[in-house]
């Protein structure tokens, strides 16, 4: 039995016509990738699938939150995600998705697998840096944070003195 069974969509019984397709996305989908990354993850992901005579068009939107820890405190919080992706369907000799906004499928395909376009769409939609909206705001309390802050140079600091044979190089270069 297929583990993404239930992310095929069998294309070739639907009409010619705009059709929705609705997916609840929790941890259990990110095990199927063998992805840990989140404590808890729950988004939904609204699929329009616009089928052409000769296509397919796909638009997903995602929307709702994952637990994430926090890349300065390892605290834990929910991070929103709010992504949107678009995804052209053809239909050719061979199987080919180098495009990110293209897929080929071949001729003898009945179905569209589609979940490594919502493992991508989840992913892309988090930012690259993890903070903890308390950090932000300074209402969170974390010892790593303290420690952070108690290691961080000073504003104020002095700058050392340079060498004034080395100021009397740059002022060559200025001239």
């Amino acid at each position: 039995m297929r583990k993404f069974k239930a992310y095929a969509i069998p294309f070739v019984g639907l009409k010619v016509e705009q059709h929705r397709f609705d997916y609840k996305i929790d941890n259990s989908f990110f095990e199927l990738f063998d992805f840990n990354e989140f404590n808890n993850a729950d988004v939904s992901v609204d699929l329009e699938l616009t089928k052409k005579a000769n296509m397919l068009e796909l638009e997903f939107e995602f929307t709702g939150h994952v637990n994430v820890n926090c890349d300065l405190t390892l605290e834990p919080y929910n991070q929103q995600i709010s992504n949107h992706l678009s995804l052209v369907v053809k239909f050719g000799d061979d199987y080919n998705n180098d495009n990110e906004e293209l897929l080929i499928l071949p001729h003898s395909d009945y179905e569209v697998e589609i979940q490594q376009y919502i493992y991508e769409g989840i992913i892309l939609g988090l930012p690259v840096k993890r903070v903890h909206p308390g950090v932000e705001d300074g209402s969170i309390k974390s010892e790593i944070l303290e420690k952070l802050n108690e290691l961080q140079p000073e504003q104020n600091a002095k700058q050392e003195d340079t060498d004034p044979r080395w100021d009397k190089l740059k002022e060559l270069l200025n001239e």
